[in-house]
């Protein structure tokens, strides 16, 4: 497609790219450049000539690369931003510019190809059809969390000193390992709790504490699979010199109405089993919302096929990284290994980072379509919120994320939910029993 207006003709490239070509006129060009020369005359510094009074074939001399690509960029930031408006374009990428500079007595020619948000109208979000499966706690559930419980409250009791160790115990043990004679310090611990059983050791390890009584001194040999992560010491054998400080067993309280007594807020057994089941509905019916959402935004997306600028997948991509980045640091990975980590995770986020460019663009035309928007006071409420669980004013807070530019942000993300809210009010649900195929169809 391609539309011109005198001085731009407009080629589309893709959905989503677009070219400007532009040819100004010689006289506007030398008006320009005269300009620029007229500007440069009064600082410029030639040895003979006062400032303002140096002839023009001798600014042309020691001037003219400057003069005239301070000439072509006046020209092009004249010509290529008023088009922009003109044409209702907006730009989500630098332009890649393409000139060949400034020839007397011929037009200037310059072309700009920029991406521009994808135009379309939304279709098919309202009665969009969505699979909801219906939220139910189980006794295999409660079973689950109750033993969460359970092992929150455990305690540990050190057995008497003449008992022997026995597989489901947890042995308090020193140890030293060798490899070819040599103590390695990589391979040495103290006061280490060791669930015997648990094989959390190397194979072999843990039966070999087995029988072992308080301050007993016992070595343990064990061979260090080929995969080991160690590698120095993977596939070798190993000698581990082991004391056995005390032995300890894991003692956990039965669910009853004394249990109960742990906790200020319930008086029964029963009022605790009621809580941990409206705890356990609450977290499946987030799952489900969840599950929900990503549905139908697949399906809204397979409704409005959406190319995605390449420079906001870019962006995404270099955000979801700069995430992946801080996570590792704060799992205390060196800053020069993440660093050459990283580049593997540019392709492995490019799928996920179209799918949440898509994703946004598509709310934001429904947004636009219905009018859906989040006014000044709404913005301001949900900032105050955040505010409060961080622990900071308001003023602080509101400051903090002006500076860092990131209340638009704030603002679209609201916008988002918004929208995400009107889709489901507007949907079909159909609830599905699990594992079921009998459905319930609402509105």
């Amino acid at each position: 497609m391609n539309e011109t207006n005198q001085a731009v003709k407009i080629e589309e490239i893709s959905p989503v790219k677009k070219k400007l070509s532009f040819e100004i006129p010689w006289e506007e060009t030398k008006i320009v450049l005269d300009d620029v020369y007229r500007k440069i005359s009064k600082t410029a510094k030639v040895r003979g000539f006062r400032p303002g009074k140096i002839p023009r074939p001798v600014l042309e001399k020691f001037y003219k690369d400057h003069a005239e690509e301070e000439a072509m960029t006046q020209l092009f930031n004249q010509h290529f931003w008023d088009a922009l408006r003109e044409h209702a374009l907006d730009p989500v990428s630098r332009p890649e510019i393409d000139q060949q500079g400034i020839e007397p007595e011929k037009a200037f020619a310059f072309s700009a190809t920029v991406e521009i948000e994808p135009v379309f109208d939304p279709e098919g979000y309202v009665g969009l059809e969505i699979d909801q499966e219906e939220v139910e706690v189980t006794d295999a559930d409660m079973e689950a969390k109750l033993k969460e419980l359970q092992e929150m409250y455990s305690t540990m009791e050190e057995i008497s000193a003449d008992a022997e160790v026995v597989s489901g115990n947890y042995a308090a043990i020193d140890f030293q390992g060798a490899v070819d004679g040599q103590s390695l310090k990589e391979l040495k611990a103290d006061d280490y709790l060791l669930e015997v059983g648990s094989n959390t050791f190397i194979t072999g390890f843990e039966d070999q504490l087995l029988g072992m009584k308080k301050g007993e001194i016992r070595e343990v040999a064990i061979k260090f699979p080929e995969e080991y992560h160690h590698k120095d010491v993977a596939g070798k054998d190993a000698i581990f010199t082991v004391v056995l400080k005390n032995i300890k067993e894991k003692l956990i309280p039965e669910i009853n109405e004394e249990f109960v007594k742990n906790f200020e807020q319930y008086n029964t057994l029963k009022e605790l089993q009621d809580d941990l089941r409206k705890d356990i509905a609450a977290q499946k019916q987030k799952q489900v919302d969840g599950s929900n959402r990503m549905a139908m935004i697949a399906k809204l997306i397979e409704k409005n096929p959406i190319v995605a600028p390449d420079s906001l997948v870019e962006r995404q991509i270099h955000s979801m990284m700069a995430d992946t980045r801080w996570r590792m640091s704060m799992q205390g990975i060196d800053a020069d290994k993440a660093a050459k980590i990283l580049p593997q995770y540019h392709e492995l986020y490019k799928a996920d980072a179209t799918r949440i460019v898509q994703t946004l663009l598509l709310m934001k035309r429904i947004g636009e379509k219905e009018n859906i928007s989040v006014s000044d006071e709404e913005l301001n409420d949900h900032i105050r919120g955040l505010a409060e669980k961080r622990n900071q004013s308001y003023e602080s807070f509101m400051a903090t994320l002006a500076k860092d530019d990131l209340l638009e942000s704030i603002r679209a993300e609201l916008a988002n939910k918004k929208v995400v809210d009107f889709i489901k009010e507007q949907a079909i649900i159909k609830m599905v029993k699990k594992d079921s195929a009998a459905t319930q169809e609402v509105s």
